[in-house]
């Protein structure tokens, strides 16, 4: 199954690469994954997408939570919540192909970034499923040259978030 796990991270040097081998060194990849700053320069955001047993990803995120490093961890696909994924793509244009990638942007609900006769850049925000949709019809108005995927990003529905455990965990700054 696939599961989308979010963990704030200090903003150590050195502690991306230790969260993230330690998916490698136990034989999973990491199939997106997005780093942000919070509100506190101390935290980073982590959003990375995995996929594996529930019960495997279970396991991982119990070691996961015992990294020095990580502050707090919370696999998305658990709860109710949202995601999305943002996703630039520039396309050149055979004869006609502008007015076929409006009509497609005008479908999607996507943005034109930069528009000529020979070549076009469209942006979208959506979930995985709608972006994977508007990449795959991208190359139907032209010969897409480059995809540029932010990676999934989550936030849990309703009023818990993965920041309102701080208060358990105070960060020593």
């Amino acid at each position: 199954m696939r599961h989308a796990i979010s963990v704030l991270l200090q903003n150590e040097v050195g502690a991306l690469t230790r969260m993230t081998g330690m998916f490698s060194s136990r034989g999973y990849n990491i199939e997106t994954l997005n780093v942000a700053p919070t509100y506190d320069p101390r935290v980073s955001r982590v959003t990375l997408v995995v996929t594996g047993s529930d019960a495997a990803i279970a396991q991982l995120n119990a070691q996961l939570a015992k990294l020095v490093d990580v502050v707090n961890i919370h696999d998305m696909t658990l709860g109710e919540h949202f995601e999305r994924e943002l996703a630039i793509v520039k396309v050149k244009l055979g004869t006609g192909g502008l007015a076929k990638a409006m009509s497609l942007a005008k479908r999607f609900g996507a943005e034109m970034l930069d528009e000529d006769a020979n070549s076009c850049t469209m942006q979208l925000t959506g979930g995985v499923a709608t972006v994977d949709e508007f990449v795959q019809a991208t190359s139907t108005v032209g010969e897409i040259s480059a995809v540029a995927r932010s990676g999934t990003v989550a936030v849990a529905k309703g009023e818990v978030t993965l920041t309102s455990f701080d208060r358990q965990l105070l960060l020593v700054g």
